[in-house]
């Protein structure tokens, strides 16, 4: 029993330390592009690096971001033989990466809000669970135009696949935890999706601002 504790520890920590590499920050640097903490949402980034011009750099860091997600989940498999579904240490690793993704020991803690590294959890998981909540993702965007609204949103119904497809099993709370944590990364957009000052996909900030005036205007 206490062997099977140390190693679902260590499992952990490795997790952590894995997901707490910023890949924003190292291709940034790699390719001589700004700290990605340092201009528009401060955020580390895909959606911040493009704000840099530099396409190639977010797709990088996107699939940075995702991949350590999902290796943390695909070496837990391998090295414990559990499966993702029932067993826990695969679902625990996960969650550890994300962690590890928000707050970052080689970065300050100072992370990013952890849609990538998320979908790449949930889709090395489960392709049932990772396939609907990017379902759900890509239906919000297109009839909202929000990024930030259908994070939100898909990180909540991932819960409601979660718990369908698997019931009470071990993934089914991890699944949660990584939402309800992603949820809270995104209160900032919450407050501004509320306000009507949340841009949308094409829109700059300074637009979103004025249309919210002239809709206060008008009322």
């Amino acid at each position: 029993m206490q062997t099977v504790l140390i190693e679902t520890v260590a499992i952990a920590l490795a997790a952590y330390v894995l997901g707490s590499v910023s890949f924003a920050v190292f291709i940034s640097r790699a390719m001589g592009l700004p700290d990605p903490r340092s201009y528009g949402s401060s955020n580390p980034g895909a959606t911040n690096v493009l704000r840099t011009g530099n396409k190639l750099a977010a797709a990088l860091t996107l699939i940075g971001d995702a991949g350590k997600g999902a290796l943390a989940v695909g070496l837990t498999v391998l090295y414990t033989g559990e499966s993702p579904i029932a067993g826990f240490d695969a679902p625990l690793a996960g969650a550890m990466a994300f962690l590890g993704h928000l707050y970052p020991v080689f970065h300050g803690f100072r992370g990013g809000k952890g849609v990538a590294t998320a979908a790449g959890v949930l889709l090395a998981l489960n392709s049932y669970l990772g396939l609907g909540t990017l379902a759900t993702f890509g239906i919000i965007v297109l009839f909202f135009r929000m990024i930030s609204l259908a994070s939100i949103l898909a990180a909540v119904f991932a819960i409601f696949w979660a718990w369908s497809l698997f019931g009470l099993a071990p993934i089914t709370p991890m699944v949660a935890a990584i939402a309800l944590l992603l949820v809270w990364r995104h209160r900032e957009n919450v407050l501004r999706i509320a306000r009507g000052t949340e841009p949308r996909l094409g829109q700059k900030k300074h637009e979103a601002c004025a249309a919210r005036r002239k809709r206060e205007k008008a009322s």
